[in-house]
């Protein structure tokens, strides 16, 4: 190949690479299936699915997060119990020998942000150029986009020129928007909310508007409900729509569409997607101390968590001998 070539294809799968990363996770489904773009306060927890007692799957990832909760197999029952205690050590923050719904909350609510800071980890180093410790939009831009930037002849008759075109300034205003002290460089805390911008407060109303664009194929500032229904499902071949779909056209109506005018506005899509009722971490928190507490005080002891280990950890987990050697500060 080419060297011309073979940069080219590499910035390209950069480019889409970061495309996918950009997108806040809720967004990110294959159009030809249903796609849930409601973001969660804690993004790794979905709504709790039935009650079933003979699997607390659940639990495991909301306790342990996603990806911990996969090594838990790798452990015996007792290697579990074992590590379990150490980690209700660390839940009982102040070390008073119980454990609360709300230190509980707190501990979900650090679990499910932790892949954000590791992912941020992981690509630091490939956008901070110059080792400041700071990732400028500069930097951020030649990294992302410069071989576009460069060599824009290349692009002028394919789709990834309209891709390139519509995700810079996109981009540049999520950079913006993160940057709180406005001087075009990005903290780590910054960059975090640029990725991420589903878990701060403040990057909301981008999530909204990069939503509302996204869905609104007829660039009128609303989606109707064809435009609502055509993101979450693709109609490829003739016949009556799925029940589910029926159902979504009843949401739309019923929930969605809360003014009544045919289509959703800025605010209908915030509370859409952006429901304010409904805190995931607290519920599951509440659900583990409700299972757990045999003396009902409304608080857990390390007995009564160990005595119901299963529901934590199940038979499996986590690598967490690594885990306590770090420090997760940042979280």
């Amino acid at each position: 190949m080419a060297r011309g070539s073979r940069g080219r294809c590499l910035a390209l799968a950069l480019a889409l690479l970061l495309a996918l990363a950009l997108a806040p996770r809720a967004l990110r489904a294959k159009p030809t299936v249903r796609k849930e773009r409601v973001v969660r306060p804690d993004s790794e927890l979905g709504e709790r699915p039935p009650e079933d007692n003979q699997s607390f799957q659940y639990d495991h990832e909301a306790f342990l997060g996603k990806e911990d909760s996969k090594t838990f197999d790798q452990l015996t029952s007792e290697e579990s119990k074992e590590r379990l205690g150490k980690i209700v050590d660390r839940i009982d923050s102040d070390g008073d020998g119980f454990v609360t719904t709300e230190e509980l909350k707190t501990w979900i609510k650090r679990v499910q942000k932790r892949y954000i800071y590791d992912n941020v980890a992981k690509v630091w180093k490939d956008y901070d150029r110059d080792k400041d410790d700071k990732i400028s939009w500069e930097e951020y831009k030649q990294a992302t986009y410069g071989y576009y930037l460069g060599n824009p002849a290349e692009f002028q008759d394919s789709s990834d020129h309209h891709t390139f075109k519509k995700m810079l300034p996109r981009d540049e205003r999520r950079f913006k928007a993160a940057d709180l002290n406005g001087d075009q460089t990005a903290t780590r805390e910054e960059f975090t909310a640029f990725l991420h911008p589903e878990e701060f407060e403040h990057m909301k109303e981008i999530v909204v508007l990069e939503t509302l664009e996204d869905i609104d194929k007829n660039g009128d500032g609303f989606v109707d409900q064809d435009e609502y229904i055509a993101d979450m499902f693709s109609h490829e071949e003739s016949g009556p729509e799925p029940d589910w779909v029926l159902s979504e056209r009843e949401q739309f109506t019923e929930f969605r569409d809360l003014n009544k005018d045919g289509k959703l506005d800025k605010d209908e899509i915030r509370h859409w997607i952006l429901p304010q009722d409904y805190d995931h971490a607290q519920a599951e928190a509440r659900h583990l101390v409700y299972e757990s507490d045999k003396n009902r005080d409304e608080k857990l002891t390390k007995e009564e968590i160990l005595e119901n280990w299963n529901m934590f950890v199940g038979s499996q987990a986590t690598n967490y001998g690594e885990d306590l050697t770090k420090n997760h500060d940042e979280l």
